[in-house]
């Protein structure tokens, strides 16, 4: 990969992800935090307060019904489709050039999902690893494969 060619890594999980840039001298600098406005919600403040409720024919009695899905894994989801759209939004803007993902499989799997076709076309690789709260300075040598080597200062 060309040092020239400007890339973005997006880190996310379920509720949190960061936009990273390399600065001039390729190293990593978080640009930019987006946060889940459920992250830190209990399921039972994501759903209605009682589950509906079911009958059998043959009996008068009423059974509560479990939820289908965890309120808290929709939330998840909606929240890697909003990762994926601002992505499509920066690559709209011409951004970057390389895009990087680094997310566990499920929201990655949403975000790939998401991408539209010129964003999906920019994707030099993706990462099944939560980095979310690996610091800036840590997280070369898990990128190290997809981003060209950080370049030290020229010496005038």
């Amino acid at each position: 990969m060309s040092t020239q060619e400007r890339f973005l890594v997006a880190i996310a999980d379920g509720e949190h992800a960061r936009i990273v840039r390399g600065d001039d001298h390729n190293v990593l600098h978080t640009e930019r935090w987006i946060e889940s406005t459920a992250a830190h919600k209990q399921s039972s403040e994501l759903r209605s307060d009682h589950p509906g409720a079911s009958f059998h024919s043959d009996a008068t009695a009423h059974h509560a019904m479990t939820p289908r899905h965890d309120p808290q894994e929709l939330e998840a989801e909606k929240f890697a489709q909003h990762v994926a759209h601002e992505l499509n939004v920066m690559q709209g803007d011409n951004s970057f050039d390389v895009l990087i993902i680094a997310a566990p499989a499920h929201t990655l799997s949403v975000i790939r999902r998401e991408l539209n076709a010129e964003t999906h076309a920019k994707l030099g690789g993706t990462l099944n690893k939560d980095l979310t709260k690996t610091p800036d300075s840590a997280l070369w040598p898990h990128l190290q494969d997809f981003l060209p080597p950080p370049n030290p200062p020229r010496q005038l």
